[in-house]
């Protein structure tokens, strides 16, 4: 078995200029390309076609279509990285239906919180069918149960079914296309119900535009289908523009990270995205000398989405595997949202990460990004790092607004505003969500916050994360960052957040898990968190040990700082240690005593 080829020898490409998904692949399947999915120790398994995915989503369809739904009913979909659901999620679409992607349940807690999360968004999607592999079909049946109006089954049970009545009636370009839920890092996730025109748009801008397709391009992903950078920048725009991509599941990459970097190594894959805690991740993971086994020559494109991009795990990675033949320059920081279909920003190709130092008093009392010179500034408390996202996608706008809902000037940081024919119209069957984000003026707060420089964007957070403490804006991620370098705390997972307190005062709290097993040794480390955040911000807090899994993450692998502060204040967090009053611990540790002074 072979993977499928890069190029075709007969196919003209065409990036994404169609007006429907079902065109797309229509197109495709007349060349060689498609999709390659492959086991977790790294052996291809599956090679699935482009024409042969039409025709088993065309099989799909004329089942899903032969139950009597009503055109425009919602399927749900549980996402796993399998061409099962690629062949029903197109296979709704030219049954005339609107898949309901799902998340799995890495991250999203125990069975019965990942069950009420399926459950509610089941509820508020409508969905009229369900459909998930054998493995999870107990899953999806205990949530949808007196919730899902017609059949939940797997994809042999649907398969199964007589096609009698069945024809394909597939979506017009006036139609809606599928519902993504947002990752919910802030709130309950809610669900966009994107149209044929907004993915068809920002998959020609992200084809076109962003990354500058070639036919000689090809990806590897192991981002979940659920995500909209996974379904959209790895499923959809690849199909819609006849490129191969090459599939591990996010469960396999998690397990061994490296396993990404072979399959762009053998297949010598162009095009690769991932967050930041992804490259960290590769990093960690390699020994001495393992890096030089593979060869990233091939790489030109290696994108950061999803999550705040960190610029010194970026430069490690790129040290790091020097020896592999990478190339920084192929570092590609973008900016997109769900609500925006997928992307917004991207800047231009071969610049690598470009990193602005801004003075970190101004950055924090008076809310603006004026420039510094890295060098001059002694302590890491004196500069602030961000990178830039780049500029938006051809026929989309961005603008940083003030409280007032006014435009900022340039290096004036807001909330971060986009406009475009790739943005939602709302939130489905949400008014009251909507209307948060949806301003009269047809523009929507993101809820994001950042700036502008000379029509690039930086991003410097979420609105809602963002810690107020005696009048100066502090951003949870340059605590957290802080915390996560300390030896004995678990990667990737600290979480920063603030408390009312009385008198209009607010109390700000580090939660970290660790293994450390030793009340001495956990109480040190609590020292070490306390004199690291004073260092670096200039701030007490109060720190909070709990064991490994204790955190909650989004469906998209983000800490949700809301649902960790909520655990906290509730009293669900099981801390390993006895707080201890802040002079108590200052006494017993000179650092203290001589930050706080």
């Amino acid at each position: 078995m072979n993977p499928t080829p890069t190029s075709h020898s007969s196919l003209a490409q065409r990036l994404g200029d169609f007006e429907t998904l079902t065109e797309g692949l229509d197109y495709a399947a007349r060349g060689t390309t498609g999709c390659n999915f492959y086991a977790p120790r790294g052996h291809l398994e599956t090679v699935l076609g482009y024409a042969e995915l039409q025709a088993r989503s065309h099989e799909a369809a004329l089942r899903l279509s032969a139950l009597g739904l009503e055109r425009g009913a919602r399927v749900a979909l549980l996402a796993e990285t399998k061409p099962d659901f690629m062949a029903f999620f197109y296979g709704c679409q030219y049954a005339g239906l609107v898949p309901v992607p799902l998340p799995l349940s890495i991250n999203l807690g125990g069975h019965e919180a990942y069950v009420q999360r399926l459950r509610a968004m089941l509820t508020a999607a409508k969905v009229s069918a369900a459909v998930a592999s054998d493995e999870l079909i107990a899953l999806l049946r205990e949530a949808g149960t007196g919730v899902v109006a017609g059949m939940i089954g797997t994809p042999e049970e649907f398969l199964a079914l007589g096609t009698r009545g069945g024809e394909l009636r597939p979506l017009t370009k006036d139609e809606p296309c599928y519902m993504q839920y947002s990752s919910g890092s802030t709130s309950l996730p809610r669900g966009v119900l994107v149209t044929q025109r907004a993915i068809t748009n920002n998959a020609r801008g992200i084809a076109r535009d962003g990354l500058k397709l070639v036919p000689e391009d090809r990806a590897t992903s192991w981002l979940p289908l659920y995500h909209d950078m996974g379904l959209v920048g790895f499923c959809i725009a690849p199909m819609m523009s006849q490129v191969s991509i090459d599939y591990i599941a996010t469960s396999s990459f998690a397990r061994r990270p490296l396993l990404w970097l072979k399959l762009i190594s053998e297949a010598e894959s162009t095009i690769a995205f991932s967050p930041t805690f992804g490259y960290e991740l590769c990093v960690r993971r390699v020994t001495n000398g393992q890096a030089s086994q593979y060869d990233l020559e091939s790489w030109r494109i290696a994108g950061i989405g999803g999550e705040m991009v960190r610029p010194e795990v970026l430069q490690a990675f790129s040290d790091c595997f020097a020896p592999s033949g990478f190339d920084g320059k192929a570092f590609l920081p973008s900016y997109g949202l769900a609500e925006a279909t997928l992307a917004v920003t991207f800047p231009g190709l071969g610049s690598g990460v470009r990193v602005d130092h801004i003075d970190r008093a101004a950055y924090e009392s008076q809310a603006e990004a004026i420039p510094a010179e890295p060098k001059t500034n002694g302590s890491a408390y004196k500069a602030r790092a961000f990178v830039f996202c780049g500029s938006a996608l051809p026929g989309h706008e961005v603008e940083v607004r003030g409280p007032c809902g006014q435009a900022l000037p340039d290096r004036k940081i807001g909330r971060i505003c986009v406009r475009g024919p790739s943005v939602m119209q709302g939130y489905y069957a949400n008014p009251e969500a909507s209307e948060g984000v949806m301003l009269a003026d047809g523009w929507m707060d993101t809820g994001d916050l950042g700036y502008l420089v000379e029509g690039e964007l930086v991003i410097t957070g979420r609105s809602k994360d963002l810690i107020i403490c005696n009048g100066r804006n502090i951003w949870p991620q340059d605590l957290e960052w802080t915390v996560e370098k300390l030896p004995g705390i678990r990667p990737g997972c600290v979480a920063a957040f603030s408390v009312d307190l009385a008198q209009d005062s607010e109390k700000v709290v580090v939660i970290a898990e660790t293994r450390l097993s030793e009340e001495q040794e956990q109480q040190l480390l609590v020292q070490d968190i306390l004199f690291n955040i004073r260092r670096t911000a200039g701030v007490d807090c109060q720190a909070i040990l709990v064991p490994p899994r204790s955190l909650t993450f989004t469906s998209s692998g983000k800490l949700s700082r809301a649902a960790v502060r909520e655990d906290f204040l509730s009293g669900a967090l099981r801390p390993l240690t006895e707080e201890l009053p802040i002079a108590e611990l200052a006494a017993s540790d000179p650092r203290l005593m001589a930050a706080a002074n």
